[in-house]
C-alpha cells in the first residue's frame, strides 16, 4: 500500500529550481535511499515533504491526504518526521526539554520519553546538559530521538552521519537498527553509499534535481550508482 505520493513536485531557492519533477511513490515499511552529488536537490527534497519548505508546484499525499499545503507541524501531527541536517537543536535547552518538544505532535505509540532513552541510552546520564554541551553523536541522537517521539509513520533522515567521528556515525547507526528493522516508512538521504543501500530496499539516484534512476537496493551495483550519481550515463547517453 502507498504511503507516501509524490506527485511531480517542484522546489525553489527564490529562481532557482532546487528539484523538479520528482514522482515517487513510497509504500508503507519501505526504506528509500535518496542518493546523489552535493547539489541534486536531496535536502530540499526532504524539507519541502516535511513542510518546512513550500512546494512550488506538485501534490504531496501521505496515506490520501493532500498535505501540499499543510504547515510542518500538521504534517506531523499526521505522521511526518523530519530529522535535519545540521540537528537543529535548541541549544540552550537541555536534552530533556528538546525530547518532549517532540510530544506536541500529539501522536501516541511505542516512542515516548522512556523507550527514546532505552533506544538511545546514551543520553540518559544527559537528560539534564544543555544541547550546546554535547558531542555532535550525541546531538545527532537527541534529533533522532525527537523525531521519535512524534511516533512518525514516514521518519526522514538527512544526512544524520555528517560532520560525525567513523565511532559516533557507527553508534548513531547501531541506535537506528531497532528502527531500520521496524515497519516504520523511511526515506534517507546518505552520502555513505554503503550505509544507505545496506538498510534500502530501494534506491533513487538523483542528478541536477531530477530523478535519474531507481532500482532495487541489491540488485543496483555500487558503480551503477556511482555512474548516475555523478550523470557519466547520462552524458554518455547524450553523446551517444
Amino acid at each position: 500500500m502507498t504511503l507516501l505520493a509524490i506527485e511531480r513536485l517542484e522546489g525553489r531557492h527564490g529562481l532557482l529550481r532546487a528539484f523538479q519533477d520528482f514522482t515517487l511513490d513510497v509504500a508503507e515499511g519501505e526504506k528509500i535511499a535518496l542518493v546523489g552529488a552535493n547539489g541534486a536537490g536531496k535536502t530540499m527534497l526532504l524539507r519541502t515533504l516535511a513542510g518546512v519548505h513550500p512546494a512550488s508546484r506538485g501534490r504531496i499525499m501521505l496515506d490520501g491526504i493532500d498535505v501540499t499545503a499543510l504547515p510542518g507541524h500538521r504534517r506531523a501531527a499526521l505522521g511526518m518526521a523530519l530529522v535535519p541536517e545540521g540537528r537543529c537543536l535548541f541549544a540552550s535547552m537541555s536534552v530533556e526539554e528538546n525530547l518532549r518538544v517532540a510530544e506536541s505532535a500529539g501522536r501516541t505509540g511505542h516512542w515516548n520519553l522512556e523507550t527514546v532513552l532505552d533506544a538511545l541510552p546514551q543520553l540518559r546520564p544527559k537528560l539534564r546538559a544543555p544541547a550546546s554541551t554535547l558531542s555532535g553523536g550525541q546531538q545527532q541522537a537527541v534529533a533522532i530521538g525527537r523525531a521519535l517521539i512524534t511516533n512518525p509513520r514516514v521518519l526522514l533522515l538527512d544526512e544524520v552521519s555528517l560532520g560525525l567521528s567513523p565511532l559516533a556515525v557507527q553508534s548513531v547507526y547501531d541506535s537506528l537498527e531497532r528502527l531500520f528493522s521496524s515497519g516504520t516508512t523511511i526515506v534517507l538521504v546518505e552520502q555513505d553509499l554503503q550505509r544507505a543501500t545496506s538498510v534500502a530496499n530501494r534506491v533513487v539516484c538523483m542528478l541536477e534535481g531530477r530523478i535519474v534512476a531507481v532500482g532495487r537496493a541489491g540488485e543496483m551495483s555500487r558503480d551503477e550508482i556511482l555512474d548516475h550519481y555523478f550523470g557519466h550515463r547520462h552524458r554518455s547517453a547524450a553523446h551517444g
